[in-house]
């Protein structure tokens, strides 16, 4: 969000910038849904609802996990906030105390640790690399655990890397689990409708039912249906955390937004061609971004695996110098580098945990991916 505020600034001071900075799908809202939360003004459903959510948006989340993930969950076992994160931080609120550690694989969402914090716990990073898919492994899940782990936060397909996990390697994860009941599990499965190559999403509580009474799955609205703004996310769970978290919620917001409820309704409910669409539009748009970027000296790309970034090396740019005698030595610089020299907004790895790396959204359209990307060739070839 900072990053999309310097980009406002930039904008609003006449410069031309590409920005591929923020993790938003470019696409509208779906007409259905649109159409849906147009009823419910209409129909003056504009009043508080409970602080767990609207019980005909908790059965359709309860069906939208049957049909889509192979859970089975009662609307009790559902509380609605107002959004993902929203669901997250108060999950940590309500669980942890002071020293509580929690397990956080690099790259990481940028706000786990920070919400780790501010509630008192204490993130335990471990290290992913590129070797392992900056995926986790069963080995270093175990390495990490302590009589103080509360959690493991768990997200697939992965912000910034778009690494998706396997059946079988969220099976092995689970086998260290099943070692080690003290330790909670949470899912964040926010991107499921983004994974490309032939890579399937699989929820974390299909692949290890031995936890399901220690796991908290955290999903929403916002990215595969394309509604950022309605702040509409849910978390499922066992029923004494998902009524503490409720709880908490009376306190904070009171509840989610009713109308944006009842557009929920609409997008879980009703035909599932929109997320498929913007998978489809999102698979082929990443495509194209890898494929342009391969043509950056010294970044080193893959092909799109799942949610709508890349995460290329560029530590064949460490060491160069700019037209203006400036030396990139790190991959902060090179961010500073592409958005001065060549006007494309990028985020660096360092706030993800893993350097040196750049996470670049796709979700935006593919003229602007081809001239951001043209614009990195050519800053890439002005070095020495």
């Amino acid at each position: 969000m900072a990053a999309k505020a310097l980009v406002d600034k930039l904008r609003a001071d006449g410069r031309d910038i590409v920005d591929f900075t923020i993790g938003e799908p470019d696409l509208n809202t779906p007409d259905h849904i649109v159409e849906a939360a147009i009823a419910a003004l209409r129909n003056g459903e504009t009043k508080y609802t409970g602080s767990n959510g609207t019980p005909a948006l908790r059965r359709a989340i309860a069906e939208k996990l049957a049909r889509d993930n192979h859970l089975s969950f009662a609307p009790e076992n559902v509380v609605v906030g107002s959004g993902g994160k929203h669901i997250i931080f108060h999950a940590l609120a309500v669980t942890l105390n002071a020293g509580d550690e929690v397990i956080i694989h690099a790259p990481y969402w940028v706000s786990y640790p920070h919400m780790v914090v501010v509630n008192d716990g204490v993130p335990v990073i471990v290290q992913g690399s590129e070797a392992d898919g900056f995926k986790l492994t069963p080995a270093a899940l175990e390495a990490a655990i302590t009589p103080r782990t509360k959690w493991l936060i768990l997200n697939s397909p992965n912000n910034p890397t778009g690494a998706v996990y396997t059946a079988e390697e969220l099976a092995a994860l689970g086998a260290v689990l099943q070692r080690h009941p003290h330790v909670w599990v949470m899912s964040d499965e926010i991107y499921e409708h983004f994974a490309y190559g032939g890579a399937r999403h699989v929820s974390a509580l299909e692949a290890m039912p031995g936890v399901a009474d220690r796991c908290l799955i955290v999903n929403g609205a916002s990215k595969g249906y394309c509604m950022t703004g309605f702040r509409i996310g849910f978390g499922a769970g066992p029923v004494k955390l998902i009524n503490a978290i409720s709880k908490l919620i009376s306190q904070t917001t009171t509840c989610p937004s009713a109308i944006s409820q009842a557009a929920a309704i609409a997008a879980f409910l009703g035909t599932q061609e929109a997320p498929r669409e913007a998978a489809r539009v999102f698979a082929a748009r990443g495509r194209l971004m890898a494929e342009l970027l391969s043509r950056a000296q010294g970044v080193a790309v893959h092909a799109p695996r799942g949610a709508f970034y890349l995460y290329p090396s560029v530590a064949g740019l460490l060491g160069k110098t700019t037209p203006a005698g400036v030396v990139l030595d790190t991959d902060q610089d090179v961010v500073r580098y592409f958005i001065e020299a060549a006007g494309v907004a990028t985020l660096d790895g360092s706030v993800y945990g893993v350097s040196p790396y750049l996470r670049l959204s796709f979700a935006t359209s593919e003229q602007q991916i081809r001239e951001g990307c043209r614009r990195i060739v050519e800053a890439c070839a002005a070095l020495s």
